[in-house]
């Protein structure tokens, strides 16, 4: 068999790489606010929001892994005061950028052609009808949450399909731009029009679709630093999978984009797509530091799971709907990352009335030996995150302490 002729990525340099692109390789310092909160967000592409609160909520998470000065109203500043930061959709609810709001045009665009008719199917409620006198009350009285619009409507206790008419109208009009998130409180988004919250400066620019489609592929491969055309239509979740195989064609004819092969952990070598100015960079790429961090397990680092195994051998899922008796480890398991490994998973909450941070157990990857100086590494950290969490002390089960 004649040998690849194309570059290839050792397993570590690929995982450095890795690391670097999603804002871990660097000691985690610095304010986490203004300025500098925005330059992580910027980095990594978005956040992804989630309402799970066992510790703290994963965008606070993902954020106080990168900056542990990080407090969670310097988030709700940037997005709500100085409009730095707009929330809607990539592969779920996030926050992003505002300078990208342009992009999302055609977002909005698809997303209204094609949820008329799924939504017209799945709610079967006559949510259309609900449009107009939507727009209008927000027009007419300014920001309404999904529980001032309708309030003559039946509620129900359901899941999203449940939605009353005029929930559906409302999350219809975000999906699709008329409205935008505003603020949330208590996790409860509030919408207003989206020229009363999306700056001027944003709205007066539009793109074509080529000249989006080129933009997605191309921040997405510049934050995953090398990629498949599936896994860059996946970053942004904004553009197809036919999109980024043709964008992935057209640039490595033109020579802005070349072929290598990445090493996995098991030995094996995937093919990907990277900048050739990637290359080199690779001898500079900063060692991660030795501390350990606890991660949310919405990080973008661990957003696609089959990457996250195939470079760091670390399966992983979440059991939130498996269960009880079915886990194989908990309800919310944290994964563990140390330097460029990710050595153990742990389950954990913080009881905030009795002011401590609870480990049920710590579960450490085969082949990954819990060492005293490592059990320090991991004790500090988990008194950062009992602080960060709002609780003084850290407390443990018996036998919190799991084999490998």
């Amino acid at each position: 068999m004649t040998p690849s002729a194309l570059p290839r990525l050792p397993n570590d340099v690929a995982r450095r790489l890795f690391l670097d692109k999603h804002g871990l390789a660097s000691a985690p310092k610095g304010s986490g606010k203004g300025d500098d909160l925005f330059a992580v967000i910027d980095e990594i592409g978005f956040v992804q929001l989630d309402s799970i609160n066992t510790v703290a909520r994963a965008h606070h998470m993902i954020l106080a892994a990168r900056r542990p000065a990080y407090k969670e109203k310097n988030l709700r500043l940037l997005m709500e005061r100085d409009r730095h930061l707009f929330e809607h959709w990539t592969h779920d609810a996030s926050v992003i950028p505002t300078e990208f709001f342009r992009h999302w045009r055609l977002r909005f665009a698809r997303d209204k052609e094609n949820l008329i008719t799924r939504w017209r199917n799945w709610h079967n409620n006559g949510f259309e009808g609900k449009i107009d006198a939507i727009l209008k009350q927000i027009s007419d009285h300014g920001p309404v949450t999904s529980a001032t619009v309708g309030e003559d409507e039946k509620r129900n206790s359901g899941g999203w399909w449940n939605w009353h008419p005029s929930k559906a109208a409302l999350e219809f009009l975000w999906r699709s731009g008329e409205v935008s998130v505003a603020g949330r409180k208590n996790f409860q988004k509030i919408y207003d029009l989206t020229e009363r919250v999306i700056p001027s400066h944003h709205l007066g620019h539009d793109h074509d679709a080529d000249e989006t489609v080129d933009w997605a592929a191309r921040s997405a491969l510049e934050r995953l630093g090398f990629a498949t055309s599936g896994e860059i239509a996946a970053f942004w979740d904004l553009i197809t999978p036919d999109e980024a195989k043709t964008w992935c064609r057209a640039a490595l004819a033109a020579g802005t984009i070349m072929e290598a092969e990445v090493a996995c952990v098991d030995g094996t070598a995937r093919k990907v797509f990277m900048f050739p100015e990637t290359l080199d960079t690779l001898d500079d790429l900063p060692a991660p530091p030795t501390r350990v961090r606890i991660l949310s397990p919405f990080d973008p680092a661990l957003r696609d799971r089959k990457r996250a195994e195939r470079l760091f051998g670390f399966s992983y899922r979440i059991e939130i709907f498996v269960p009880e008796a079915k886990r194989q480890y908990g309800y919310y398991v944290f994964p563990v990352l140390e330097g460029d490994r990710l050595i153990g998973r742990i389950d954990m909450k913080s009881l905030r009335g009795e002011d401590r941070l609870h480990v049920r157990a710590y579960w450490p990857e085969q082949g990954v030996r819990t060492s005293k100086g490592r059990l320090a590494k991991l004790q500090a950290e988990l008194e950062r995150m009992a602080r960060f969490s709002g609780c003084s002390k850290v407390t443990f089960e018996a036998d919190w302490l799991q084999a490998a």
